[in-house]
């Protein structure tokens, strides 16, 4: 046996590997079950914790629908005693609370009222807010705390203190009364609405329009403003609501002529000992509910409170 050939051999203690040449084909992958999962699917099997919550959510809104459905039903009908529904129906009773508690004077007194709070709440409130965001001053902790506390406590504590100073200086019982007693809660949630979003916003920005000659009324006009936007119209949502929905600081010090549709709606149940029929009362409260869903609607049009963050950070980016 030549040299070339004893070189050649392979040895036979020796162990064997497999060259992969350019023309072997590749080692297929093990399979991977979770390669596969699309994103966004999710398992059909939960948790039982899961499972409680969906249940707890879906019997809350069938509970709220009920009685959605049953206060319209009732304002429609004539007599409903032990059935499923009235024996008749009648939008009679639409037009009788209308004329009989003026919902006309009283709708437009309640828009008065909201528009008149949302404006004054965000002249102060937007102000104070940057005050508090921007500026170190002695106390800053313990005025926003004061601020925070016609948010946490119930209104009547501190409205019937209010009504006192109210009727006291005479205006009990006027549209002006409502309007101020509205503003002591409506103000903070502005402050606490706004706070956190100016805080999020550059100071750099303010700096460089500074360094340019603006002066602080067009840096807040000119440059801040478009970036506040959608704070402010959260802002404005939150205040609507609340203005149009409070009953215990406007029953304090309005009348006659200065209610709210909510103050109007209570009147309305417990006037005459409360012998008023029940389907009237539902009409309003029927009117009352389809008001303030037309209001959210609209406002909702406009703005997304849940997006504020990603508005400003998007913002901030550019």
């Amino acid at each position: 046996m030549t040299m070339q050939n004893v070189e050649s051999a392979p040895h036979e203690d020796a162990p064997t590997t497999t060259e992969v040449g350019p023309l072997t084909a590749p080692t297929p992958p093990a399979p991977n079950p979770a390669a596969d999962h699309i994103p966004g699917d999710r398992a059909l099997s939960a948790q039982p914790s899961t499972w409680v919550a969906w249940a707890g959510i879906a019997a809350f809104l069938i509970f709220l629908l009920g009685i959605l459905i049953s206060v319209v039903i009732d304002s429609f009908g004539t007599a409903w005693f032990a059935k499923w529904l009235p024996e008749e129906f009648t939008a009679g009773w639409y037009s009788e609370a209308w004329s009989r508690f003026e919902l006309g004077h009283v709708i437009l007194v309640t828009l008065v009222v909201a528009i008149s709070v949302v404006a004054l709440s965000i002249l102060i409130g937007v102000p104070a807010s940057y005050t508090l965001a921007r500026r170190q001053f002695p106390f800053k902790k313990a005025v926003t705390a004061l601020f925070l506390l016609p948010v946490i406590i119930p209104p009547i504590t501190f409205g019937i203190p209010l009504a006192t100073v109210m009727y006291n200086f005479g205006l009990g019982r006027t549209v002006l009364a409502v309007i101020l007693v509205n503003l002591v809660p409506s103000v903070p949630f502005v402050i606490i609405t706004m706070t956190p979003f100016i805080e999020q916003i550059n100071p750099a920005i303010e700096n460089a329009a500074r360094m340019s000659g603006a002066r602080m009324r067009h840096v807040f006009v000119r440059i801040l403003g478009p970036i506040l936007v959608p704070g402010i119209l959260a802002a404005v949502i939150l205040v609507l609501v609340r203005t149009v929905g409070m009953f215990e600081l406007t029953y304090l010090v309005s009348g006659p002529g200065t209610d709210t549709l909510v103050v109007s709606i209570f009147r309305a149940m417990t006037s005459a000992g409360g012998s008023e029929p029940r389907p009237l009362v539902s009409a309003m409260a029927f009117l009352y509910t389809a008001m303030m869903l037309i209001t959210l609607i609209i406002a909702l049009r406009f703005v997304n409170p849940t997006q504020l963050v990603a508005r400003v950070s998007a913002g901030d980016d550019d």
